[in-house]
């Protein structure tokens, strides 16, 4: 295989070592994502929304915890980024970068909890326990306004995660996975923070100073 010079061995390496990290370790499903190639997205459509970093052969729903397939499948495809399916074991609740940074000092100075968080292009995602679209709605209908800002991984849903790769390049922990007594990585639930999150949306949407 050709060496690519903007993706020396090792970022490879390490896109697998995530990609196995993630599957075997957090139990979180994974799928390789699109590429861009000659700024085109790897999936071949000309029009494709969201070039890069999304699924697409393999499928999202062949996201798997497999060690084995998941090691073919980055020795094969070792530049492609490494995808966490949502809805399963993960979810996560994302909002712009700033509400974010503002929204996990909040919460830390009231000592809550906080799972990992993930630094994407522009956004914050917390990642929580898995939620319905159902217990989300209900919650999200007990609050006066929700910011369309807001974005919701639940199930059907995907996140890049480190080392990045594509149009994921920029993908970095805030806050790692840390282990949770009976093994995969601990989820806070999302009721306690949701509230929290649509707030900081709410003052970043409006311009007010957030807390």
């Amino acid at each position: 295989m050709r060496e690519n010079p903007s993706n020396p061995p090792a970022a490879r390496s390490a896109r697998l070592a995530a990609a196995l990290a993630a599957a075997v370790d957090h139990r979180w499903p994974v799928v390789p994502g699109t590429l861009l190639r000659g700024g085109r997205c790897s999936c071949g459509d000309q029009d494709c929304p969201v070039p890069g970093a999304h699924p697409h052969d393999p499928p999202l729903l062949a996201a798997t915890t497999d060690a084995r397939m998941v090691r073919w499948w980055w020795e094969r495809q070792p530049d492609a980024p490494v995808l966490a399916a949502t809805g399963r074991t993960v979810s996560a609740v994302s909002l712009p970068a700033a509400a974010g940074a503002r929204a996990l000092a909040y919460l830390a100075a009231l000592r809550l909890p906080l799972g990992p968080v993930l630094a994407l292009p522009g956004r914050y995602a917390l990642l929580v326990a898995p939620y319905s679209l159902e217990v989300l709605g209900e919650m999200l209908a007990q609050l006066p306004w929700v910011p369309g800002s807001l974005r919701y991984h639940g199930s059907g849903g995907f996140l890049p995660l480190p080392p990045g790769g594509g149009t994921g390049s920029r993908v970095r922990w805030v806050l790692a996975p840390r282990p949770a007594a009976d093994g995969g990585v601990w989820l806070p639930q999302v009721g306690p923070l949701l509230g929290e999150l649509v707030e900081a949306a709410v003052r970043l949407d409006s311009g007010r100073s957030a807390y």
